[in-house]
């Protein structure tokens, strides 16, 4: 027994040394800054430019570009990276052709607070666009590099320095504006993104396993890149309901979610109490939903879990509903942010095993990239048109409205699970 845990304890020691690891908790900080711009802290700070709910609902399409990417991700497979940077390496030369544009980008951002609104508009969509985009290179740059072994220990190293990442852009960008202002705030996010660029420099770029060529032509290589693992998928029993249920899933935290600046604002909190609750202790209670959310998996099986855990997230955004009606009061904004980050985290975590179970092994990294991305469409279109409606109705008949279009996804998962229940992954 002594034995067994020294090697545990050795073999940790191992994988903490491992540089690699390192590098890839960065890259997460890389992948994280840029979100929160084109998302929650942008909208809180066109809230305070007196932007209408309509059009502060319509930026959510803004974030367009990270549902769509996978549109382009095969052209970082296939295209040479520009300007004479393929000598470092297709991952990194990618990596360093997009991350200076990057930081380009959250400048002309930070810079465009005295111009006119479509100016930050079009700033935000290239962010969005761009980080994206390096999102790309940096999930290759992941799975070339680390073997399997390590591929779990390299997704938790990413995933915090994402969430770490999404912590300074977010509550600290909110907070540092009181005291920076907007553009100096915003530049102060550029200054950190710009400090990845070294970090490309000394990683090592993977050696990628050499690939058959199977398709010559740009229609042959959509078509074995899109079109047969799209194939495979619809002919399936069952597809047109998993897709409906997949695109279905997040409706009501879409409609929620975009609208949460104008509404905290119009409750009379101010940026430092936003950033104090969105902060240290949301990312906390997200931290917490996911690692519970993965155990519930485990202890009951997927089916019950993906049950459980969608009517907890359902019920918990009635806490918006009790925040409307609150008056402002500090406590009960502190603990809607906490429970809804707790409670939707718990139900990702189910969810994204689920949509990994999907996948096929011969298609795997284009049939999940496609269906991550239908589970965020609702929040990029839909929830596009949030504004009108909380213009409409007001605050608390909006955020039942929102429980409400969550019904629909639940109906059609308890179908799913009766009629289809989970499987193993697919070979």
């Amino acid at each position: 027994m002594a034995e067994m845990a020294a090697a545990a304890a050795e073999a940790r020691v191992s994988i903490l040394a491992d540089r690699r690891l390192w590098l890839m908790a960065a890259f997460g900080v890389a992948a994280g800054l840029p979100l929160a711009l084109s998302g929650f802290t942008l909208r809180q700070w066109l809230t305070e430019r007196q932007i209408s709910l309509e059009a502060l609902g319509l930026t959510a399409n803004i974030g367009l570009a990270y549902t769509l990417k996978f549109l382009w991700a095969p052209a970082l497979d296939q295209v040479a990276p520009p300007f004479g940077l393929a000598r470092f390496g297709r991952r990194r030369g990618w990596l360093l052709a997009i991350q200076p544009a990057l930081v380009a980008m959250v400048v002309l951002l930070a810079l465009s607070g005295t111009g006119p609104l479509w100016t930050t508009v079009a700033a935000a969509a290239l962010v969005a666009f761009l980080s994206a985009t390096q999102d790309i290179a940096i999930d290759a740059w992941r799975i070339e590099t680390f073997p399997q072994r390590l591929q779990g220990a390299a997704m938790a190293a990413y995933v915090w320095g994402y969430r770490v990442a999404m912590l300074l852009s977010g509550a600290g960008a909110i907070a540092a504006a009181g005291w920076l202002g907007w553009s100096g705030s915003l530049l102060m996010v550029a200054a950190l993104l710009a400090l990845v660029l070294p970090v490309t420099l000394v990683a090592h770029e993977p050696v990628a396993a050499p690939r058959p060529v199977v398709a010559t032509g740009l229609r042959a290589r959509a078509r074995a890149a899109v079109v047969e693992p799209l194939r495979e998928f619809l002919g399936r029993p069952g597809a047109g309901l998993i897709i409906a249920y997949v695109a279905l899933f997040n409706l009501g935290e879409a409609m929620a979610g975009v609208m949460l600046a104008p509404f905290y604002r119009s409750l009379g909190f101010d940026r430092a109490a936003v950033a104090a609750a969105t902060g240290v202790p949301g990312l906390v209670c997200t931290m917490a939903g996911i690692a519970v959310g993965g155990w519930l998996v485990a202890r009951i099986g997927l089916a019950r879990a993906l049950i459980s855990t969608g009517l907890t997230q359902m019920a918990a955004m009635g806490m918006y509903v009790w925040l409307a009606y609150s008056h402002g009061d500090h406590a009960v904004l502190f603990a809607t942010v906490m429970t809804e980050a707790f409670v939707q985290a718990l139900a990702t975590a189910g969810f994204i095993t689920y949509l990994s179970g999907l996948c096929s092994t011969a298609f795997t990294a284009t049939q999940y990239a496609l269906l991550t991305s239908l589970a965020a469409l609702a929040s990029h279109t839909i929830g596009g048109f949030s504004g009108f409606l909380a213009a409409a109705v007001g605050w608390p008949v909006f955020y039942m409205l929102a429980m409400a279009c969550a019904l629909p996804g639940m109906m059609m998962m308890l179908i799913i699970l009766r009629r289809f229940p989970p499987e193993p992954a697919r070979r």
